[in-house]
């Protein structure tokens, strides 16, 4: 069984048999695959069907040194405007490949095989591609959409749980912005010990990816609404910022709650939405305490890439299905978070 979502009829979501796909979208073209040494191991008869190229595997690999040693090699390679990237991995294998892609040759196609959770209902959908410059995060970039997604919820079988929680902390996000019926389907359907049956989690993919679709369509290049998926995002990434113990989901479900609990101070939200919220976060397995001190974090928050002057843009929960867009002075958000 499988589906197939349009992005602006440009990018096709297909959440179904990862053979199957590429058997649809690849036939016949010269591919090169980027991935890294962990999906290599795991998937190697996938990988070994293509030229490929295999880059390290973690944030520290997300940067513009990986990027010039790619270039590099497809031009040892041969590879011209004809030829397809396709990035087998998660955020970071499809963040890096989106964003060579763009720039090599002033732009070749591309499509994605996403791996992870958080690739697969997030990271590879909507045409955000960057890379780190410093431990800025997705300082460099481009808006470029895939020609193609494939997202095989078996192949979430081999994830650790703490990458399935990361990518469950996403899914959480898109149904606080704009889907209250998932937010209590996660609540119904998650175990402490995250079991998830594939029914359960191509439920979970096709809404999440319906969602931000449609959020997409709307607004491609992030103008308007589309800021609205950086709920959490703002502390997240500045709590990744100040430490390196957390993965990006778990950044993130700290800045969902502390955002909650802002918009709770402050009246915009009830209580009982905020403890749902931390309860859901807290069944799922996520620590919710700060790693370091809101000073520190409040220090980062003003490098924030969505920053304007001195404006910082906030998306606040008003509801569980419901988010709003706030510009607030730096001033304020420190008022806000240190009362």
């Amino acid at each position: 069984m499988s589906t197939t979502i349009s992005i602006k009829g440009q990018s096709e979501i297909y959440v179904g048999n990862v053979n199957k796909g590429l058997e649809k979208y690849l036939r016949g073209e010269r591919v090169v695959v980027i991935t890294d040494a962990n999906i290599d191991r795991l998937y190697h008869d996938l990988v070994a069907c293509y030229d490929h190229i295999i880059i390290g595997h973690g944030e520290g690999n997300k940067n513009l040194v990986t990027v010039q040693n790619i270039y590099s090699r497809l031009i040892e390679m041969g590879a011209d405007r004809s030829t397809t990237l396709l990035g087998i991995g998660g955020g970071i294998v499809t963040d890096i490949t989106g964003y060579v892609a763009s720039t090599f040759m002033r732009g070749i196609d591309f499509g994605f095989v996403a791996t992870t959770l958080l690739g697969q209902v997030d990271a590879s959908i909507g045409g955000k591609n960057g890379v780190n410059v410093a431990h800025y995060k997705n300082m460099v970039g481009t808006f470029n959409q895939p020609r193609f997604v494939i997202s095989d919820v078996e192949m979430l079988r081999t994830l650790p749980k703490r990458e399935l929680r990361a990518g469950l902390a996403e899914v959480i996000k898109m149904a606080i912005i704009d889907d209250a019926e998932l937010f209590d389907f996660i609540d119904n359907n998650i175990s402490d010990d995250l079991t998830l049956n594939a029914e359960v989690l191509n439920r979970i993919v096709l809404d999440s990816v319906r969602l931000k679709s449609n959020i997409v369509e709307r607004d491609e290049c992030e103008k308007g609404v589309r800021r609205v998926l950086n709920l959490g995002h703002t502390i997240g990434h500045a709590i990744e910022k100040c430490s390196r113990k957390l993965n990006h989901g778990e950044a993130v479900a700290i800045g969902i709650s502390e955002i909650s609990h802002l918009a709770q101070r402050q009246e915009w939200m009830t209580r009982e939405d905020t403890a749902r919220i931390d309860a859901l976060l807290t069944k799922v397995g996520f620590k919710l305490e700060k790693p370091v001190a809101m000073t520190d974090i409040l220090r980062e928050v003003r490098y924030d890439k969505k920053k304007s002057d001195s404006l910082i843009r906030l998306v606040i929960p008003e509801r569980i299905g419901s988010c709003r867009i706030m510009e607030v002075p730096l001033e304020r958000v420190e008022e806000y978070f240190n009362c």
